[in-house]
């Protein structure tokens, strides 16, 4: 027994036999609308500090951690290795450093015990409507302490004020 498709009286083994390639739908095709919202929920931590940051410079300064914005004390290979353990690909220092010449803003953090950076994370941009920011890495011994959340927060505003958008990767 074959079934009808009710489309000028064929059914499915009279299209296969007449050489036909497709079956005509059952019902008109309907396009689902665009979607205008994003579906996932969002949540934002509310911010206390008189910084406006969830931890102040002063806070991490005096665990002994240093903002630094400039690669003049920077050791690629300390950073290198930072981003070997979190599961980035090894890169080639000299490519790190043109990649660290060529960004608009960077921010990583020293620990002062060690004189190595343990937090790291970068921005670049447009100059005028976006930014991007890169390349943040925690050093896995010090996760969990708020250094990642302080270095984005940080690039975040840096960024924030000098365009329209910001996007994160």
């Amino acid at each position: 027994m074959t079934q009808s498709f009710g489309c000028n009286g064929l059914d499915a083994s009279e299209y296969i036999t007449r050489g036909k390639i497709s079956l005509p739908f059952r019902s008109p095709l309907r396009l689902r609308p665009p979607i205008t919202h994003h579906p996932r929920k969002l949540s934002f931590t509310a911010v206390s500090s008189s910084s406006g940051y969830a931890i102040s410079d002063q806070e991490l300064e005096s665990r002994g951690f240093i903002f630094r914005r400039t690669i003049n004390d920077l050791n690629l290979d300390h950073l290198n290795s930072i981003f070997v353990v979190v599961g980035f690909p090894k890169r080639d220092t000299d490519k790190i450093k043109v990649a660290l010449e060529h960004t608009d803003s960077l921010l990583w953090v020293e620990y002062e015990k060690t004189k190595r950076p343990v937090a790291f994370a970068r921005a670049t941009g447009d100059g005028v409507f976006n930014a991007i920011i890169w390349d943040v890495v925690v050093d896995p011994n010090f996760q969990g302490i708020g250094l990642g959340k302080a270095v984005i927060e940080r690039e975040w505003w840096r960024s924030y004020f000098k365009r329209e958008s910001l996007t994160l990767l």
